[in-house]
């Protein structure tokens, strides 16, 4: 087993022909769906003792759920509603990533690997939910409006997940970068003070908006692929 001390730490195992790297950003996301699953256990508990008259931590769950729950009704649609509980969970698994560099992790949003496999998966919920809901007319939408467009047309629909995976990656990398570069140039003492309102702007500001960014774009890109344009 090595270990190598670049910014990226990676644990290599190595076995005749076989060879797995566990990076950083792996181990960062173990942390995070560990934070995740514990939420998720601990609100699991709790909903035993949910009331009908709502106090306390149910209050705070009640209002997470029907404030996502009208998010995703208000920009994919009603017949999407069930999205949501998928969406959530991409939604705060992307915000913790990207608000981890506040805790001194490297934020796995700014690896591409991590941002092209979420996109994917909006890719695949693109296709699926408009064949599903408009069948042969999605379709016909990759013919549109004559056959010899059909390369352009598919072209177009799979730069849109990449394009959504570059927006994460490149805006979290470069708060990273940008970071790394004026904890390496200033001196140590000017370090307790000088970094924090960056931090605040990279990781809290632009980790949130891009949270939002990439969970409202998904649904938008799979609510019109599910919205018949000629109804």
């Amino acid at each position: 087993m090595d270990f190598n001390n670049n910014v990226r730490f990676v644990v290599t195992f190595k076995n005749s022909d076989f060879t797995l790297w566990i990076t950083e950003s792996v181990i960062n996301m173990w942390i995070i769906m560990a934070v995740l699953i514990a939420f998720a256990v601990i609100a699991r508990i709790q909903l035993k003792k949910f009331t009908d008259i709502p106090k306390g931590f149910q209050n705070i769950i009640e209002m997470i759920i029907e404030f996502f729950d009208n998010f995703v009704v208000g920009t994919a649609g009603e017949k999407l509603r069930s999205l949501g509980n998928w969406y959530f969970m991409v939604f705060t698994f992307v915000l913790l990533s990207n608000l981890s560099g506040m805790f001194t992790l490297r934020p796995p949003t700014a690896d591409w690997t991590v941002t092209v496999a979420l996109a994917a998966s909006t890719f695949f919920l693109i296709q699926f939910m408009g064949i599903k809901y408009r069948g042969v007319s999605y379709l016909k939408s990759f013919i549109e409006p004559f056959f010899v467009f059909a390369p352009l047309n598919i072209i177009g629909e799979i730069a849109r997940p990449i394009a959504l995976s570059f927006r994460l990656f490149g805006n979290i990398l470069s708060g990273l970068i940008l970071m790394g570069v004026i904890y390496a140039l200033v001196p140590w003492f000017v370090r307790i003070g000088i970094p924090a309102p960056l931090h605040a702007y990279f990781d809290l500001f632009i980790g949130c908006i891009q949270a939002y960014i990439f969970t409202i774009l998904s649904l938008a890109f799979i609510g019109g692929a599910a919205e018949d344009a000629s109804a």
